[in-house]
């Protein structure tokens, strides 16, 4: 149940538009539902003889706004009080008896009519759809005093959540004031009049968003919009200093034929011009990158280095989100960045369903919750890099990364989740699970090919050196941990182990040590997660059609797993929560 709150100041205007044809003759049966003394006068079923519904509109107009002319010059400009209270699509349709009951109660709620006060302000609720209401009243009391009206929409969704807990309807999560604005009626009308399959203001908030992840300084920011082919106009003060910006869309014009500007500000609370210069200045993404120093091989394409990187930067601000630190609200929004990048780089294969993890985690990335001291250079130089190496062709080495740093990204969104839930942030926490549901579903689309190449080298081992690894695994996993149903990604894992070995690593302390570096109690799939770990500890590559070499001398050699102690007191590779201790276990993969 969604209550949408405005302030006007021309009760006869507003109640025309509820008792007229709408804007596309959507309104049906138009009439009232209920009033501050059940008799107020209905211009939708007015009984009397020969009614004439502008003459009844006129009364009720009038008897509305009594009070609005007696208070006189004290009456607030601003007098009309409109909430719109609609229902879930979900949910059963109310009688207007039980809307009734509705309005009463959020009236009550906001301090406009308590119950059982003679000198509430005066108010109606019209009906003239099976799924909403509107309340209009107007704020002037009896008394000739103003209402108190601190926080009405807070006190209205905290009602609407009493209301729809009572009556059985879908229980919405309450919001925290963070939240994108979301398109006004007007702007969707217009959307679907022009062949649009959004509002502007929602396409040009994910374009600035793309354009922000990875940026290193604000002209690079504003360079990368104009690219993208929007129109942008730079707010300069009297110095010179630019102090805000403006975007439109190109072909998105008024009725005079001017473009409709939208500040970045009214995108989302995050995309204003100052936001922005802090989240440059807390993780200033480096302008080049060190392929060899942060993937051990040269010999990959660029694409594939890239998200290797990445993969790992990832892994390390999940073991922040598993921390439960405030400062783990950086990671947020450069984990928002990398899914970004990644969407923007990703092959058609699994460009949908990255875009809507990407649209999803967007509202996961901001809350109350603020890092002082957040570092995101390096997640945020991971986005830079993917974007630099350009597109992924979603097969072979490209195509293997991309599922490896997927697999990573379900984990880290999860993390956010159960972050987000301990904060009591309702709507972050169920955007990051929709995040993760979108991730698990292009993981699938790109693990598909290199998963059953590797199931067929498994399957084509020598039987001895099958049942070898196989017996590693066995000894290794505890009891209980592998899946009856994962035999395809079971040969995956022994495949893997065999390439480790012929790679000059040891395979049992390899396999010990990619199941030490988390718990595996809550795996979808263990075979699977494990596969993607020892690949990149092992610097195997992502797809087994690409060449495996030896490791250099001294270089990645396998080492006996680290000590399990004191492993949560640095983001760095060997920061990574084990099993043994429950306070850094992970929510399920």
């Amino acid at each position: 149940m969604v209550p949408k709150i405005r302030r006007g100041s021309r009760t006869h205007g507003l109640l025309v538009y509820l008792y007229g044809p709408g804007k596309r003759d959507e309104h049906t049966d138009a009439h009232l539902v209920g009033s501050w003394d059940g008799f107020a006068p209905d211009p939708g079923r007015d009984t009397s003889p020969d009614p004439d519904p502008k003459v009844t509109l006129a009364r009720l107009s009038a008897a509305l706004d009594l009070r609005v002319k007696q208070a006189g010059t004290t009456a607030p400009a601003q007098h009309v009080w409109h909430c719109s209270v609609r229902t879930d699509p979900g949910d059963r349709h109310l009688t207007d008896a039980e809307w009734n009951t509705v309005a009463r109660r959020l009236v009550h709620a906001v301090n406009l009519a308590p119950e059982g006060d003679p000198d509430g302000c005066r108010w109606v609720a019209v009906r003239h759809a099976d799924d909403h209401i509107h309340i209009l009243a107007t704020m002037v009391r009896g008394d000739l005093r103003r209402p108190r009206m601190n926080y009405d929409f807070k006190k209205a969704q905290a009602e609407c959540r009493r209301i729809e807990k009572e009556m059985g309807f879908r229980q919405l999560r309450p919001g925290d004031g963070t939240g994108a604005k979301s398109p006004t009626s007007a702007e969707r009308f217009k959307a679907e009049r022009t062949g649009r399959s959004e509002a502007p203001r929602e396409t040009l908030r994910e374009a600035v968003r793309q354009a922000l992840a990875g940026a290193a300084t604000e002209e690079e920011f504003f360079t990368r919009l104009r690219e993208a082919g929007l129109r942008v106009k730079v707010r300069n003060a009297p110095s010179g200093d630019a102090i805000g910006y403006n975007v439109a869309l190109p072909g998105d014009r008024n009725r005079d034929g001017a473009p409709i500007w939208y500040p970045g500000s009214k995108l989302a609370p995050d995309l204003s011009l100052p936001k922005i210069r802090r989240r440059l200045a807390d993780g200033t993404a480096d302008q080049t990158t060190h392929p060899a120093a942060t993937s051990g091989r040269t010999d990959w394409s660029p694409p594939a280095r890239e998200r290797r990187n990445a993969t790992g930067i990832a892994e390390r601000a999940a073991v922040l989100l598993d921390s439960d630190d405030d400062e783990a609200a950086g990671q947020l929004v450069g984990i928002g960045e990398l899914l970004d990048a990644v969407t923007q780089t990703s092959p058609a294969a699994t460009r949908a369903e990255l875009g809507a993890a990407a649209r999803s985690f967007e509202r996961a990335t901001r809350s109350h919750v603020r890092a002082e001291h957040a570092d995101t250079r390096a997640i945020r130089s991971a986005a830079r890099g993917i974007i630099q190496a350009g597109s992924a062709l979603g097969r072979g080495e490209d195509g293997g990364t991309t599922a490896m740093l997927l697999s990573t990204l379900v984990l880290v969104t999860i993390a956010a989740a159960r972050w987000h839930s301990a904060r009591g942030h309702a709507q972050q926490a169920h955007a990051s699970r929709q995040t993760a549901e979108h991730l698990r579903a292009a993981y699938r689309q790109a693990a598909a090919t290199p998963m059953q190449a590797l199931h067929d080298q498994g399957r084509a081992l020598p039987e001895a050196e099958r049942r070898a690894h196989q017996a590693t695994i066995r000894a290794a996993l505890p009891d209980g941990v592998m899946r009856a149903d994962s035999s395809s990604t079971a040969d995956a894992l022994t495949a893997t182990l065999a390439q480790a070995e012929h790679a000059g690593h040891d395979p049992k302390a390899l396999l010990q040590q990619a199941i030490e570096t988390r718990e595996l109690d809550t795996a979808d799939d263990v075979n699977d997660v494990l596969v993607w770990r020892l690949r990149r500890l092992a610097q195997l590559p992502a797809h087994p059609g690409e060449a495996t070499r030896r490791p250099q001398a001294g270089t990645s050699q396998t080492r006996a797993p680290a000590s399990r102690t004191n492993n949560r007191t640095a983001p760095t590779a060997a920061a990574r929560p084990t099993a043994s201790d429950p306070g850094n276990r992970p929510p399920r993969r």
